[in-house]
């Protein structure tokens, strides 16, 4: 037994999880100290290049900008939207052309998914370019690519809510050609769907996942990333040896 725990805590898995162990030595607790979000702002030592602005474009802090921005205008689009098929869109019709800005925070909502899905893409495409997954930072680079599933999701599932001819037809194509996926196709397909057809439960579900579930998971994954971020350093394996 103690060969397989040895051996677990001596794989690259582990390691890209727990860098430095539990801080039980001063060596390690220093560390503990001077990695802290709450004390560092940027990571201790990074690369000189990553200082100028066309490395990275900045396409991080857009993304999470981008997110701030949809979290505010989606609570305040909840405010006027049921998701119930009978409602929801007559609630939206009511919020473009009698609500106060309501076309305006709409516009605000549905641009800015659109905008975060791009940046998000472009940022993973960045990261990928300038070497930016390589150890250390393999673990962030995973955590970065689930961001972009949960993007891509919060983005899918936001499409149904308005109930219109094209989000009712879009998700009805886009589940089908999802429940074609092998091993898991169907189960997701009745996941989403909670029926044979795009209804009353499917709304339901879409709502959920668009207003909590994914959200919050983009919220904690987003928090681990710039942890990770600083933690990692801003320098990776091939870069310290050109600067050395």
């Amino acid at each position: 037994m103690q060969n397989v725990i040895d051996y677990v805590r001596n794989s690259r898995v582990w390691k890209s999880f727990f860098r430095h162990g539990w801080p039980d030595n001063p060596l390690d607790r220093s560390l503990v100290m001077t990695t802290n979000v709450f004390f560092h702002l940027h990571p201790v030592k990074i690369n000189r290049k990553s200082l100028r602005w066309t490395y990275s474009l900045g396409l991080g802090l857009i993304s999470a900008i981008t997110f701030a921005e949809l979290t505010l205008t989606g609570i305040l689009l909840m405010f006027y939207y049921a998701p119930t098929i009978e409602r929801a869109y007559g609630y939206i019709t009511i919020l473009q052309t009698e609500v106060a800005f309501g076309q305006l925070l709409r516009n605000m909502h549905r641009w800015g998914a659109h905008l975060m899905v791009l940046v998000v893409v472009l940022h993973m495409v960045r990261v990928f370019y300038t070497g930016a997954y390589k150890p250390p930072r393999q673990f962030n680079w995973v955590v970065g690519v689930v961001l972009l599933i949960l993007t891509l999701g919060a983005s899918f599932t936001g499409y149904l809510l308005p109930w219109d001819q094209l989000a009712f037809w879009a998700i009805t194509v886009g589940t089908s050609v999802a429940g074609y996926a092998p091993l898991l196709g169907s189960t997701a397909k009745a996941v989403l769907l909670g029926g044979p057809e795009v209804g009353q439960e499917a709304l339901t579900r879409f709502y959920a996942l668009h207003v909590m579930l994914i959200p919050a998971g983009i919220a904690l994954l987003t928090s681990l990333h710039l942890w990770r971020v600083r933690k990692d350093g801003g320098l990776a394996a091939n870069e310290i040896k050109d600067e050395e």
